[in-house]
């Protein structure tokens, strides 16, 4: 799975507190950290539907 942080994002945080092993807050956007997707793929696609502007683009390799 690859999980990407479009532009759109808007700093809401939904994301890192839903998966905090993923999502971090990097001033007002998200980031990934890649290395903990494997482990987390359920919560990293319920952080992409909780998100309130669609800012998460996932797909497979």
């Amino acid at each position: 799975m690859n999980v990407k942080i479009l532009d759109s994002c808007v700093g809401c945080g939904a994301c890192a507190v839903i998966n905090p092993a993923v999502f971090d807050m990097c001033g007002n956007k998200a980031s990934v950290n890649s290395i903990n997707i494997d482990e987390t793929e359920d919560l990293c696609i319920d952080a992409a539907l909780s998100c309130p502007v669609n800012a998460i683009d996932i797909s497979d390799y």
